[in-house]
C-alpha cells in the first residue's frame, strides 16, 4: 500500500535507483592497489586500530568506507534536488539553464509566505548542510537572489537546506561587503518546510523519510548483481602478512600495512 500522495511509487523507486547509480565508481570493489592509490597512512591505521580496540577487518573496512564516502554528499544532493522533478508545479532546470536555479516552484493560485506575502514563483538554491557556505559564497548567492527579485517582483528566493539547524522558514540575513543584509522575499528554509509548501502536506518530508529505507533496500536488492562490491583488501593484507618472518599475526599484518606506505623507506627495504 503506497502512502505518499505527492509522488508515485514508480517515480520514487526510479529516483532512488538513479541516485544509487550516481554512486558510480565508488561501488567498484576495492583491492589492495585501489585501497592504496593515494598511499594510506599506516601509522594512523595502527593508532586507530589500537585506540578504538578494533580488528584489522574493521579498520580496513572503515578506511574503505571513508574513501568511498568522500564524494557521496554530491550524490545525496542529487537525490534531494531531483526528486522535485516528480512533484507537481516544480521543475529542476538543466545545469546552467533558467538562471542556474536548483528548483523552480510555480503556483498560479499563489504561494503564501509566513509574513503574509503572496508570490507565484519560488526560485531555489539548495544546499546539503547549513554550514557548507563560507561568507563569500553566501554573499554571492544573496546577490543572485537580489538580482532575481529585480527582474521579477512576483517571486521569492529560497536558500533550502537539507540539514538545517532547525525546522524554519525565515528571512535570510547574511553579510555582503561587510554589511548585514536581508529581504523578506529572500528566505532561509529547511527542507521539511519546503516539502510542506510545495505539497500542501505538513509532514510530507517525514512521510518520505518513512518509506525511504524500504525503497532503498528494494532497489539495492534488484540491482545487487551490479552494485554490491566484493572488497579483497583484508584478504590481500593477510596474504602479505604470511610472507613476513613475524610470529605474531597482528604485527605481521601491521608490517604488511607499513609496507603500503613505507615500502621504500630505510629499514623496510629487504
Amino acid at each position: 500500500m503506497w502512502t505518499l500522495t505527492f509522488i508515485s511509487e514508480k517515480d520514487f523507486t526510479n529516483h532512488v535507483k538513479a541516485t544509487i547509480g550516481k554512486y558510480g565508481e565508488k561501488l567498484e570493489s576495492f583491492d589492495l592497489k585501489r585501497f592504496n592509490k593515494n598511499i594510506i597512512d599506516p601509522i594512523k591505521l595502527i593508532f586507530d586500530k589500537t585506540v578504538y580496540q578494533a580488528s584489522w577487518e574493521e579498520i580496513v573496512s572503515n578506511e574503505i568506507f571513508r574513501q568511498r564516502d568522500k564524494s557521496n554528499n554530491n550524490d545525496i544532493g542529487y537525490f534531494h534536488q531531483r526528486i522535485f522533478n516528480y512533484i507537481d508545479k516544480c521543475r529542476v532546470p538543466d545545469n546552467g539553464k533558467e538562471g542556474g536555479w536548483d528548483v523552480i516552484y510555480e503556483n498560479p493560485e499563489g504561494i503564501s509566505l509566513p509574513d503574509g506575502s503572496v508570490v507565484h514563483t519560488v526560485y531555489v538554491e539548495m544546499k546539503n548542510k547549513h554550514n557548507t557556505m563560507n561568507s563569500a559564497s553566501a554573499g554571492k548567492t544573496f546577490i543572485k537572489m537580489q538580482n532575481q527579485l529585480l527582474k521579477d517582483d512576483d517571486c521569492a528566493c529560497f536558500l533550502v537546506e537539507a540539514i538545517a539547524q532547525r525546522s524554519q522558514n525565515i528571512k535570510w540575513e547574511t553579510t555582503v561587503d561587510k554589511n548585514k543584509v536581508g529581504h523578506k522575499l529572500i528566505r532561509r528554509v529547511s527542507l521539511d518546510q519546503f516539502y510542506a509548501l510545495v505539497t500542501g502536506q505538513e509532514d510530507a518530508f517525514y512521510q518520505m523519510c518513512m518509506v525511504l529505507p524500504e525503497i532503498i533496500k528494494k532497489a539495492v536488492d534488484e540491482l545487487s548483481g551490479s552494485i554490491v562490491p566484493h572488497d579483497t583488501v583484508i584478504d590481500e593484507l593477510k596474504e602479505l602478512a604470511k610472507e613476513q618472518d613475524i610470529e605474531s599475526e597482528d604485527l605481521a599484518i601491521a608490517m604488511a600495512a607499513y609496507m603500503l606506505g613505507f615500502g621504500s623507506y630505510k629499514g623496510f627495504v629487504k
